[in-house]
């Protein structure tokens, strides 16, 4: 094992540069050679790999995004494209691969691995949707950046007295809603996990309006329906006035959170310690903040569950 590749799939992260770091930085410390390949498995198959150096990932660990770049690819899923990125490999002279990324980017570090090319999976991605691991890279940072939303939010919903209904990101994962949801002090949080019932919320919220609440905030996760439908079912159970806000893709951006740079110069060395062990078709993790790693293949037949004791207690204190 003398020359690692490490490539970033699938959507950026805020610290997915942090992981990439790590991975070049352990490596040349056991004095291996790292190879980064640009653009995600597209750029592997088109053979757009560059040898890296300690210099090559000096001042990344605090910019968002990922300096590798990311690209999705449909070709890759063919045996034909993975053919095509293990012969790119094999050119560079690449024993083994780093992939950080979500559930696709596992795929095709499993495709890899399956056809002798040894793969380890760090799991990168906001949605915090990826078994084997309690928190994935970039989760963190995407909370707070909804949490300081929600706080600005507020303060015009409590000058207007108006419901505001916040959209968030996460796929089919309710965890980015429930933890800025809870965190930010909302009202009610809808997740794909715990569906709320539109007329609960509805009679809930004018209770509410009955004993002097003037204004409240509903945290809605992507993967149940976007914002302006529960703004209008909401309509459709009251006379409330609400009003809309989609934050989008200024979720997966910004400077990652302390956290977020332990936790992926933690996951990145792991990934490295366990090739350098001979171990390949692994995925990376932390459960209790300890280390902990899954055969790949393992890791994407497990569900991802979201903590509904989280949801319980939300519930609980937005009365």
């Amino acid at each position: 094992m003398n020359r690692i590749g490490v490539l970033t799939s699938g959507g950026d992260a805020p610290g997915m540069n942090a992981a990439v770091r790590a991975v070049v930085r352990k490596a040349i410390y056991h004095e291996k050679e790292v190879f980064g390949v640009f653009g995600g498995y597209a750029g592997l198959m088109n053979g757009n790999i560059e040898k890296l150096e300690l210099g090559t990932v000096g001042d990344i660990i605090h910019r968002g995004g990922t300096f590798l770049q990311s690209a999705r690819s449909e070709e890759f899923k063919t045996r034909e494209g993975q053919q095509k990125g293990i012969e790119q490999l094999k050119k560079f002279g690449i024993d083994a691969l780093v992939v950080i990324g979500g559930d696709g980017s596992y795929r095709g570090a499993i495709a890899l691995t399956e056809q002798g090319f040894p793969c380890i999976g760090v799991p990168g991605t906001i949605d915090n949707d990826i078994p084997g691991t309690e928190f994935t890279i970039g989760f963190d940072t995407a909370v707070n950046t909804v949490i300081d939303a929600i706080d600005k939010i507020r303060d015009t919903a409590s000058s207007h007295e108006r419901t505001f209904i916040i959209e968030v990101m996460g796929r089919n994962a309710g965890d980015i809603a429930l933890w800025a949801g809870l965190a930010g002090g909302a009202e009610t949080i809808l997740i794909p996990e715990a569906k709320g019932d539109i007329k609960e919320i509805a009679h809930r919220l004018k209770k509410g309006e009955e004993r002097g609440k003037k204004h409240s905030i509903i945290i809605v996760a992507e993967g149940v329906m976007n914002g302006y439908e529960v703004s209008n079912l909401i309509k459709q159970e009251s006379s409330l006035d609400t009003r809309v806000t989609v934050l989008g893709h200024v979720q997966r951006g910004g400077s990652p959170t302390g956290t977020d740079r332990v936790l992926a110069s933690r996951l990145g060395a792991k990934a490295v310690e366990l090739l350098l062990e001979g171990k390949g078709g692994r995925a990376v993790g932390i459960e209790q903040n300890k280390l902990v790693d899954y055969d790949l293949i393992e890791v994407l037949s497990m569900q991802h569950k979201v903590d509904l004791n989280l949801y319980k207690l939300s519930k609980e204190l937005s009365i």
